[in-house]
């Protein structure tokens, strides 16, 4: 690795855009990656951890390479809550009553099943082990490459540097999951008649199979709110998201000096501040000059950055110190998601159980962007309104998820690492119980073509 210096910041991110667009060529020209809807980050990461430094050692990357998944993850989250439209929460609650019930079922027990297990198992076989090991199980499989590094930095601040690379490792794992066990869960599907909507890889439109959309299905990215004579569009929007990040880096600064007990993540302080930005913009009437799409794509942009510096940065030493309890905590993960997928989804939802719980399977294990893959092939036309849902749905998870992300790790490294399993697992059940209470627990409509 090089020393970092400014230029050493432009061969990174060189370096990381090289590989997206190699990524980008080989989903676009080979059938066996598009087989298996990997996106083009994820192949430029292997790629990138096969030529790096804990590799072949062929890229010259700086030796703050690894710390850049911990700042990216702050633009994600600022840009989640900025220029967001404005919503009626009881129509939320309305219309996605079902997606958002299992939405936090999937969240509540894949974090808080994976830390109990850990607790309970891993830590009991393997005593030298930090007692937040089992987290790094939600970290990666329900939360992402995004989230693990937001769990690794946080672990990172109380001394356990390796948490980020484990994170990336469940993180990969997870997508491999997601695939082929969604392609299993897909042909089974078809096989006993719980789709809907029937359909196979091969009538797949081209474009989600090669990335490459035709001219005639193209979309705007965004619309201009300014005159460029002014300032440039873009410019505004991402002066907006560094402005919000650097806020947010000086508050958590002076929160650390004040209170140097507890590790506040950088994320968690940028979603705030994004929140109370967005509310100034709403409350002075200049929230119509900020385009949503276009904050979307800057945070699409930077977990792009973030998967391919986070795979190219996993330290294959750490992962083989950790190999068997990362086993063990693997095949605990995927046993736990299928359970997940055949009890849960059928209960929860009256219509297109199948469809909607293939969607779960596939951001529960690996992205929402792997869901959506796998709900095309058995939804082609959308037509069961899965992402509609959770679209709106989703709006409700957040501070769930950013809660967990906080406190996880802080409660770990207080001597109180029980309370995340217990919380989530008595979450999970109480809306099992107020589900059964209400009678609309296992009233799925029967398999059949629905209109």
């Amino acid at each position: 690795m090089t020393e970092f210096t400014i230029w050493g910041f432009l061969v990174d991110f060189s370096l990381m855009s090289g590989l997206i667009l190699l990524g980008t060529i080989l989903r676009a020209k080979v059938k066996f990656l598009q087989a298996l809807f990997l996106p083009a980050s994820i192949i430029g990461g292997f790629i990138g951890l096969a030529l790096g430094p804990f590799g072949a050692d062929l890229l010259p990357f700086s030796d703050q390479f690894s710390s850049y998944p911990g700042l990216l993850i702050a633009f994600i989250f600022a840009a989640i809550p900025i220029g967001a439209a404005k919503v009626q929460i009881r129509e939320i609650i309305h219309r996605v009553r079902e997606m958002w019930s299992y939405s936090m079922l999937l969240t509540t027990l894949m974090w808080g099943g994976g830390a109990l297990f850990g607790l309970v198992v891993i830590n009991q076989v393997f005593q030298d082990l930090p007692s937040g090991f089992g987290i790094i199980l939600g970290a990666g499989f329900v939360g992402g490459h995004g989230t693990a590094a937001a769990i690794g930095d946080g672990f990172a601040q109380y001394g356990w540097d390796e948490a980020m690379t484990l994170g990336m490792t469940s993180a990969t794992i997870g997508l491999l999951v997601a695939v082929i066990g969604g392609l299993i869960l897909v042909k089974r599907g078809t096989q006993k008649g719980h789709t809907q909507f029937i359909s196979s890889f091969k009538d797949l439109p081209t474009e989600l199979r090669t990335g490459l959309i035709p001219a005639s299905k193209r979309v705007h990215m965004g619309t201009e709110t300014f005159s460029p004579s002014a300032i440039d569009p873009l410019v505004l929007h991402i002066s907006i998201i560094f402005f919000v990040v650097g806020a947010a880096y000086w508050l958590t600064e002076r929160l650390g000096e004040l209170i140097p007990v507890i590790s506040i993540p950088l994320l968690s302080v940028a979603f705030v501040v994004g929140l109370l930005f967005q509310f100034v913009m709403r409350k002075t009437k200049a929230d119509s000059y900020i385009d949503q799409r276009v904050m979307d794509r800057i945070g699409g942009s930077a977990t792009d950055y973030l998967v391919v510096s986070g795979i190219a940065s996993i330290n294959l030493t750490v992962v083989l110190d950790y190999a068997v309890p990362l086993i063990l905590l693997f095949v605990f993960g995927i046993i736990w998601a299928y359970l997940m997928f055949r009890f849960i989804g059928p209960n929860i939802f009256r219509n297109y159980w199948f469809e909607k719980s293939l969607f779960g399977w596939g951001w529960s294990t690996g992205t929402v962007a792997m869901g959506l893959a796998l709900l095309r092939i058995v939804d082609p036309e959308l037509k069961s309104k899965t992402i509609d849902d959770y679209a709106l749905a989703y709006i409700g998870m957040v501070p769930v998820e950013v809660a967990i992300i906080t406190f996880a790790p802080i409660l770990a490294f207080s001597g109180l690492p029980w309370v995340t399993p217990i919380v989530l697992l008595i979450t999970a059940a109480i809306i099992v119980v107020v589900h059964k209470r209400a009678g609309v627990w296992g009233r799925r409509v029967l398999d059949s073509k629905q209109e």
